[in-house]
């Protein structure tokens, strides 16, 4: 039977797969982790014909997008921002089906309400109108600077995100045929330096810059490509999915399922096993042993290079050069359920603190548990009452906090100390009686993220997305020396982030669908 290139398998403008799968028959693959990486790659690969299993360690799906059922309320671990859509969309569009088979997808308006402690609001959404109108209370000559940071961020946008998101960096070279589009875009510069070349009041400098903190990263110092965030959220907007970006998750399993694809939920792995350059075998915690002609891993970075690959050279060499690397700090999130309905507070909420470059540098740099903090308010029953019993209201709210390599503390005796004073402050600026309607709080902490997630120093956020630490300098997409091994999610290229990890899976597969496609059939 003759063999089919990878590129004969073609992608419509709808996003429907067509063409001869000759060249995958009887193919099998692996994704080990059922975050949003690990889910989207597997559909990629399912919807392909490749004989697909997918392995999620905890009881339930979504990696960090985890969730919670207490009390009648429900609460996501988060990511809880859902922007460009259509890259998800387009996973169900693959096989011709629709994502509204299984996920409902509700606007979010305002996209946030930032806060400053004076008690100045800002109301950031694409309403141009209402924007512009918001950023002339901060300052009226801003508007225009704004303007020219929106040509700015759409230049970005098409180099960063549509040029370069889903294309995988294997070599140096790939890197340097981009170097002179990005050198243009100044991308050596920082959002926040990048931002301030635009606008002036210092409000708006910390509106338009905060954005990298959700992937990850110190607006200070991460590159002025991720401005291009302004552009996704200007063009595809804000989204909740409705009963909790847990909906999301399982309406992704459901369709991996529909098409075919294997799961093993609840089921961690422990070891990959290798033969020279070639992996050959993924083994579970319960004796489960299976053999695949792909591997890939969404789990974390260094621990599947440690832990999973450990005792072979490359996970013990690979691991080394990932421990000298730097990792984006961790959080602490405080869940907790209201007694009462809070119309005026909207879904999302960024209730900045009395210090900005300070903080950063406190939290990125000097590994301290500051006395200040900034604040992210999440309230999903603004939108969608279900997340709730009747009459009653779920929050999060999330404080970036140094990882454990930087910030070695007790967090069993300092959480508990720290929630309080979270919830002091929401309490002072928003709900004056929050401890009186308290039904139900509990907080995740560091810790939490690397007992649970495996996350190394109990990162959120995986590597640190500084411009040395991106694309090709980042993890790649396929192992160096493993040939038919295989990485997704915010480890690899492009980074954290629904759209980042998304389409990080569609990279890894199409490298994957092309080297399975070369080996001709099984």
């Amino acid at each position: 039977m003759t063999t089919t290139p990878a590129s004969l398998l073609q992608t419509s403008a709808s996003g429907e797969i067509s063409g001869d799968r000759s060249a995958y028959e009887g193919k099998r693959a692996c994704v080990i982790g059922a975050g949003f990486g690990g889910l989207a790659l597997a559909i990629r690969l399912q919807s392909a014909g490749i004989a697909t299993t997918l392995i999620e360690a905890r009881d339930k799906p979504g990696g960090r997008a985890y969730f919670w059922e207490r009390d009648g309320f429900t609460f996501d671990a988060g990511p809880t921002v859902i922007t460009d859509p259509n890259c998800l969309k387009e996973l169900w569009q693959l096989s011709g089906h629709d994502m509204g088979e299984d996920v409902e997808l509700m606007k979010v308006m305002p996209f946030y309400r930032l806060n400053w402690p004076d008690g100045v609001n800002f109301d950031y959404s694409n309403d141009e109108d209402q924007l512009f109108a918001e950023i002339a209370k901060l300052n009226p000559e801003d508007v225009a600077g704004y303007q020219r940071f929106l040509e700015y961020s759409e230049g970005v946008y098409r180099e960063g995100y549509v040029k370069l998101g889903h294309v995988p960096f294997l070599d140096f070279k790939s890197m340097l045929k981009a170097a002179p589009a990005l050198a243009k875009k100044q991308a050596w510069r920082s959002v926040y330096s990048m931002v301030s070349s635009f606008v002036q009041s210092e409000k708006l400098r910390e509106a338009l810059s905060f954005h990298t903190l959700l992937v990850g990263g110190n607006p200070m110092k991460t590159s002025a490509i991720y401005a291009l965030i302004h552009k996704l959220e200007k063009d595809g907007g804000v989204w909740w999915a409705r009963g909790g970006t847990n909906r999301l998750v399982a309406g992704m399993l459901r369709h991996f399922e529909r098409l075919g694809g294997t799961s093993r939920i609840g089921d961690p792995v422990v070891r990959l096993h290798t033969i020279g350059s070639h992996a050959t075998e993924v083994e579970t915690q319960s004796g489960w042993k299976e053999r695949f002609d792909a591997i890939a891993s969404n789990a974390d970075i260094m621990h599947t290079y440690r832990d999973l690959l450990r005792g072979t050279k490359r996970g013990d060499d690979y691991a080394h050069s990932l421990s000298k690397k730097s990792f984006s700090p961790s959080l602490f999130v405080v869940h907790f359920g209201l007694e009462g309905t809070w119309p005026g507070i909207p879904h999302h909420m960024i209730l900045f603190g009395p210090r900005y470059q300070g903080l950063l540098e406190d939290i990125y740099d000097h590994g301290v548990l500051p006395a200040d903090f900034s604040i992210y308010l999440h309230h999903p029953t603004v939108t969608d009452p279900s997340m709730a019993p009747k009459g009653k209201s779920t929050f999060y709210a999330l404080v970036p906090v140094a990882h454990m390599g930087k910030l070695a503390i007790d967090w069993d005796q300092i959480g508990p100390m720290l929630e309080k004073r979270i919830l002091d402050e929401v309490g002072r600026r928003l709900i004056p009686d929050i401890h009186d309607r308290i039904v139900t709080k509990f907080h995740y902490a560091p810790k939490d993220f690397s007992h649970d997630l495996n996350a190394h120093v109990g990162s959120a956020f995986s590597l640190e997305p500084l411009l040395t630490q991106s694309a090709w300098f980042r993890g790649h997409n396929r192992d160096d020396v493993i040939e038919n091994f295989y990485l997704v999610g915010a480890g690899t290229h492009p980074g954290a982030g629904i759209p980042g990890v998304v389409g990080s899976a569609k990279a890894t597969a199409g490298l994957m669908l092309q080297d399975l496609a070369a080996k001709g059939p099984a």
